[in-house]
């Protein structure tokens, strides 16, 4: 099965954690992480924010590691590596590929349809947070 290396960013502003709805694909409709593959030469870091600068036109600062997920979908392995982020200074976040995207408190995080591979992230995140 082939193997699909992604990154995903945790964007976190006070007690929120942001969440995207996917506009395209297979998981058209699921909420997720933002962030995407990681291109020939870059690190994950550089990769998470790239893909951000591409889906959501902001610059993020990127942080620690949160976790990495290893998910069977029916057509390939994913291979996620989820870091923390904060959005820099003066950053707006503009839905390019997304459908739709929410902000949510750590009580409001069982409020949206995550794909099975972002439930693995939430549950690392109640972990994380002491929930």
């Amino acid at each position: 099965m082939k193997t699909v290396n992604v990154v995903a960013a945790i964007i976190k502003d006070g007690d929120k954690i942001f969440a995207t709805q996917r506009g395209y694909g297979d998981q058209k409709d699921g909420w997720e992480f933002p962030g995407g593959k990681i291109e020939e030469g870059e690190t994950p870091k550089d990769a998470l924010a790239r893909e951000i600068m591409e889906e959501l036109e902001a610059g993020i600062t990127v942080g620690d590691h949160l976790v990495t997920v290893e998910h069977d979908y029916p057509a390939f392995h994913l291979h996620m590596q989820c870091f923390w982020a904060t959005l820099n200074e003066g950053a707006h976040l503009k839905l390019l590929e997304h459908e739709a995207s929410k902000w949510l408190s750590f009580d409001e995080l069982d409020s949206v349809d995550w794909l099975p591979a972002d439930i693995k992230v939430v549950n690392a995140l109640r972990e994380s947070l002491g929930g």
